[in-house]
């Protein structure tokens, strides 16, 4: 499967990319290493089932957000910081305040 980024650039899909981006968010939280590995996983195969050959990298980077923001509200934040390339702390006080919100505190 294909990755269509942001800028057009395809690149063939990387479970060890995705694993590196997902544990750089865990880091130095309470999670164990099976979680990680589940949430790669079902991340992977959920992709799977819904693209046959290319997936915007938007679509993976919502995706796993989506599972952070439930398992923990921090590495929600670290991932989405670089995701969504928040440039200053106010774009960090909004996002923990629709967390709150949400009801994901």
């Amino acid at each position: 499967m294909m990755v269509v980024k942001r800028d057009g650039r395809r690149e063939l899909f990387s479970r060890a990319k995705l694993h590196a981006g997902i544990a750089r968010a865990f880091e130095k939280r309470p999670v164990a290493t099976q979680e990680i590995e589940n949430l790669v996983e079902r991340t992977g195969g959920e992709l799977r089932s819904k693209y046959e050959k290319e997936v915007p990298s938007a679509k993976i980077g919502e995706l796993v957000m989506t599972s952070l923001a439930r398992m923990d509200p921090v590495a929600y934040v670290r991932f989405a910081s670089v995701y969504r390339q928040f440039t200053d702390i106010a774009e960090f006080e909004k996002e923990v305040a629709r967390l709150k919100k949400d009801g994901t505190d």
